[in-house]
């Protein structure tokens, strides 16, 4: 019988923070209270965004230029179907802006009707976001320069009172993920309370979660093998950190588990036993979460531990 291939979203999410160099400090900061600044090179051109070494001679540069809040469109891209956390919830164009007074341009949106609306070469100014932090995104987008305006920002004179020091980027990354079929296989029997490996043609060993290919011999395997569900405690590690959405008082066991008839472990956590007694050739058993789909966690099945012999080159 053909299994159908199990496939679901997928979202794989967090936050990058990272300090600034005096560049983009002035930079970030600037955008906050309503300034565009460039750098100026050894050769006398403008940079907007400004970076900190000379991309031509990889000087360092500090010459920092305030630049105008206008400018012109280089080349441009209409976007349909903005996507989620896009500057606009409406279709846009993504625009390359030459800031007057800078060589090079700024890679931003453009709020326009469509994309008739839209030219190389056209004028736009910065809309300014009502409220700013010192974030790329406190310009809000660009509009076409006889849109009507919130007025020209103030003129910066001499240094800002306080300097954006870091930044906090949100990195994430949606898409559909597809196990395949080995693990597709391993997961359907999950649902079962059942655990099966796969065994390779050549070495004869048994991996689980299956992988469709022996990690050893690069063959592909088919034969399911059940194994399980006991196994012994091969190595683990103490856990003395909470991780945030996850409900479990710490300190808690994470242990590599040898499952009885795999020839490699996986993890799995240990509960039902106190954490400074959890040891290596403990035999433990799977607890299934409500409805069965996969264990839970391990616990102590009250049989003699496992002799460290039969488990060593698992390890």
């Amino acid at each position: 019988m053909t299994t159908e291939i199990l496939k679901a979203p997928l979202v794989v999410e967090f936050p990058f923070t990272r300090s600034l160099g005096p560049v983009q400090s002035a930079f970030l900061t600037g955008l906050r209270e309503r300034v565009v600044l460039g750098v100026r090179t050894t050769d006398g051109r403008v940079l907007v965004p400004p970076v900190e070494y000379d991309p031509v001679t990889a000087d360092e540069l500090r010459d920092l230029v305030e630049v105008a809040p206008t400018g012109t469109v280089t080349t441009w891209a209409w976007n349909h179907a903005p996507r989620r956390g896009q500057p606009l919830d409406t279709p846009f164009a993504w625009v390359l802006v030459r800031l007057d007074g800078a060589d090079t341009a700024l890679l931003h949106v453009l709020d326009a009707p469509g994309p008739d609306a839209v030219h190389t070469g056209m004028r736009v100014r910065v809309r300014w976001a009502p409220e700013r932090t010192g974030a790329i995104t406190d310009i809000a987008c660009f509009e076409p320069h006889d849109s009507p305006s919130a007025g020209e920002p103030p003129a910066h004179e001499g240094q800002f009172e306080s300097m954006v020091t870091g930044i906090v980027a949100q990195a994430r990354l949606d898409y559909t993920y597809s196990p395949g079929r080995a693990q597709t296989a391993y997961i359907t029997a999950l649902a079962d309370r059942r655990i099966v490996g796969e065994r390779c043609p050549s070495c004869r060993k048994v991996y689980v979660p299956p992988r469709g290919a022996c990690p050893t011999c690069g063959v592909a395997t088919s034969e399911q093998v059940r194994v399980g569900p006991g196994g012994t405690v091969t190595t683990f590690c103490i856990v003395n950190i909470k991780a945030k959405n996850l409900d479990i008082e710490v300190p808690y066991v994470y242990a590599h588990i040898a499952l009885d008839g795999a020839d490699l472990a996986l993890h799995g956590r240990i509960g039902g036993i106190p954490y400074d007694q959890v040891r290596m050739g403990l035999r433990v058993e799977p607890v299934w979460t409500e409805g069965g789909g996969y264990p839970d966690h391990y616990r102590p099945t009250g049989e003699p531990d496992a002799d460290y012999e039969t488990f060593k080159e698992l390890l």
